[in-house]
């Protein structure tokens, strides 16, 4: 087992492990920490805790200190150098004729670095705009190109929903979204009803996607032919919500579609469901009856006389007579 504490740098951002190095951290307190770009100061979001080594990366970086009140005024004076670098970045990027949009800039806890983040169409030559900030700032200069996802999560603004973008108010990751989450949610297909902010697929159609997929391997295609209480049809709408589909019945086509649970439906292959109550519900009524049979006295079975069918005593009648007849025929010859 091995101890770790979460530390996020940005809001919203990933959460990456380091070593506590003997530091009780808890949540939304700072700490000073040593990464790639150097020394940086970030928020607990995840206390000591011990996991199994194979989870994580054998060698993480140690905590260096908890942030210091000396510490916290510097990373506040960061934050106004930041505004002003990116005031200077933008009047550069006019001077060169650069087609590129500046977004953000970051400033390391040591200030050893800086980091200019912009969108653009394509590539873009900015190595005498790299020398003219490097001559200002005299510090080392990194430009990043992003994306237009990162672009929104950064600015952050409203989605359709009234509500703050998920990029910037919770989401660590983008995951992939595709027209079809749409088409299976039941959703417009229009770009203008289903983009964000940045021009992209919304990302919360994310969200109940498994559940849809789900309920959709239960219930019949649509176009399928099935037999329902009332006769077969074929579906011509399928609601997952509702857990059903709606059917137009073969023997009624120019009627409304009826709409059907899935319990209610079977193969058209199977016998016709003549009882779409559950068999568990009838076997209780069934187990009464059977107690009551046999409260009951026996009774011995009387044998019932079937009624003579008058046909058959008409012609009994009659035989003798006939052969009467023939006697006499006999007797004249």
């Amino acid at each position: 087992m091995i101890e770790i504490i979460g530390i996020r740098f940005r809001n919203a951002g990933k959460i990456y492990y380091f070593a506590p190095n003997g530091i009780t951290a808890v949540p939304n307190q700072k700490v000073i920490v040593q990464t790639v770009r150097g020394m940086e100061i970030g928020t607990v979001v995840l206390g000591n805790k011990e996991i199994d080594e194979s989870e994580t990366i054998k060698d993480l970086s140690p905590v260096l200190r908890a942030a210091t009140e000396e510490d916290l005024k510097r990373d506040a004076e960061n934050r106004e150098k930041e505004k002003k670098a990116f005031d200077i970045c933008t009047e550069k990027i006019k001077k060169h004729q650069l087609d590129m949009k500046l977004i953000n800039v970051e400033y390391t806890f040591d200030c050893s670095k800086i980091i200019f983040y912009f969108v653009a169409e394509g590539r873009v030559d900015f190595r005498e705009l790299v020398k003219d900030l490097a001559g200002v700032f005299k510090t080392r200069i990194e430009l990043r190109q992003i994306g237009v996802r990162d672009q929104t999560k950064a600015v952050a603004g409203l989605g359709l929903c009234g509500r703050k973008v998920c990029c910037a108010a919770f989401l660590t990751d983008f995951d992939q979204i595709t027209v079809k989450m749409a088409k299976d949610q039941g959703l417009s297909s229009s770009p203008q009803k289903i983009s964000g902010p940045c021009g992209k697929l919304i990302c919360c159609l994310a969200y109940e996607q498994k559940a849809y997929e789900a309920e959709y391997k239960e219930l019949p295609r649509m176009g399928s032919y099935v037999r329902t209480p009332n006769g077969c049809g074929t579906v011509c709408e399928v609601s997952a919500l509702k857990q059903g589909v709606r059917v137009r019945l073969e023997d009624k086509p120019d009627e409304t579609p009826v709409f059907y649970k899935k319990e209610e439906l079977s193969d058209p292959n199977e016998p016709p469901i003549s009882n779409p109550q559950p068999v568990e519900a009838a076997a209780p009524a069934e187990a009464e009856r059977e107690k009551e049979r046999e409260r009951e006295p026996q009774k011995q079975p009387q044998v019932q006389q079937k009624p003579r069918n008058k046909k058959k005593h008409f012609y009994n009648k009659n035989r003798k007579p006939q052969q009467k007849k023939e006697n006499n025929g006999q007797n004249k010859q």
